[in-house]
C-alpha cells in the first residue's frame, strides 16, 4: 500500500474523544502511516503529547495559534525551545497572523509570529504558519525574519493569494494542501499549487475541519488525506502513487526530526 503523510491534523479535539484510536487506526489502514497533530494552545501541550506518547505513527508541535494569541498567556523563545527537546516533538506553531476574524488582536499576533520565527531559528525545526486576511504583513514578517536567520517553514492549510504563496516559494518554503484545494470550486487554488515546484508540496487535512469530497460537510479524519492527494494527484498529472512518494519525501526533508525517529 502506498504510504503517505498527515502534516497537519488536530487529534486532541474533542470531535475525536470518543473514538481516536479507531481514527487513528483508519488513517494506518488507508496508507496514512505518520500523522502530525498540532497543539494551538500551550496549555493543552501535555494533552498532545500524550496522544504522541500513546502512539508511535503520531508526531506533534506546538505554539499559539493567531486567532487565540489574544487570549492566551504569550509565549517565549525559552519555552517553545524547551518543549522541543522532546523526540516527538517536531515542528514549531502552529502561529501566523489571521486578520478575518481577529484583526483587533493584530499587534499581539505579529508579537508572538516572530516570537515563534525565533524559537524555529534556535531549534532548526520548521515553522508552521497560518495565513488569512494578513498576506502583506505575513509576506514582509516571514522575510525580515528570515533574512535575520534563516529557518524552515511551511504554509498549512494553503489558501491565499498566489503572491503570498511566491513570496513563501521564494524563501524556500513549503505549501500544504488541504481539504480546500480539492473542493470543485478551488481551480484557482489549484493553479497556484500547480504553479510551484512539485518537491514544495504537502498534503494535510487540517482535521476535523476541511472533509474534502466526497466528505464535505463532515468531520475530517486523516485518513482522509489520500482524497486530498489524489485530488493533487491529477492536478499535477501524476499517478497517486507518484505524487505521494514526492510528498513523503518533502514531509522528510522539511520534518526531518519525524524521519529520523524511532521507537526506543
Amino acid at each position: 500500500m502506498t504510504q503517505i503523510t498527515d502534516s497537519h491534523c488536530h487529534l486532541d479535539f474533542p470531535d475525536f474523544n470518543e473514538e481516536r484510536p479507531q481514527i487513528i487506526q483508519r488513517a494506518l489502514d488507508a496508507g496514512v502511516h505518520r500523522m502530525v497533530t498540532i497543539c494551538t494552545r500551550l496549555r493543552n501541550e501535555p494533552q498532545v503529547r500524550a496522544i504522541a506518547e500513546a502512539n508511535a505513527p503520531v508526531f506533534y508541535a506546538a505554539g499559539t495559534h493567531p486567532m487565540s494569541a489574544a487570549e492566551e498567556p504569550l509565549t517565549s523563545v525559552e519555552e517553545l525551545v524547551a518543549l522541543a527537546q522532546h523526540p516527538k516533538f517536531v515542528g514549531i506553531g502552529e502561529t501566523g497572523l489571521d486578520y478575518h476574524y481577529t484583526a483587533e488582536s493584530a499587534e499581539v499576533q505579529k508579537t508572538s509570529l516572530r516570537i515563534h520565527i525565533e524559537a524555529a531559528q534556535e531549534t532548526g525545526l520548521p515553522l508552521i504558519i497560518h495565513a488569512r486576511a494578513a498576506d502583506d504583513d505575513m509576506t514582509r514578517i516571514l522575510t525580515e525574519g528570515f533574512r535575520a536567520r534563516e529557518y524552515n517553514c511551511v504554509m498549512h492549510c494553503f489558501s491565499s493569494s498566489a503572491e503570498l504563496g511566491r513570496a513563501a516559494l521564494d524563501l524556500g518554503f513549503y505549501l500544504s494542501m488541504s481539504g480546500i484545494a480539492a473542493f470543485p470550486k478551488s481551480q484557482e487554488l489549484r493553479d497556484i499549487f500547480t504553479a510551484a515546484p512539485l518537491d514544495r508540496i504537502l498534503v494535510e487535512t487540517d482535521s476535523p475541519y476541511l472533509a474534502p469530497p466526497p466528505f464535505r460537510g463532515r468531520r475530517n479524519e486523516p485518513s482522509y488525506v489520500v482524497n486530498t492527494a489524489k485530488v493533487g494527484a491529477e492536478a499535477f498529472g501524476l499517478s497517486y502513487d507518484d505524487f505521494a512518494k514526492a510528498t513523503e519525501a518533502n514531509f522528510d526533508r522539511l520534518f526531518a526530526k519525524a524521519a529520523a525517529w524511532s521507537p526506543a
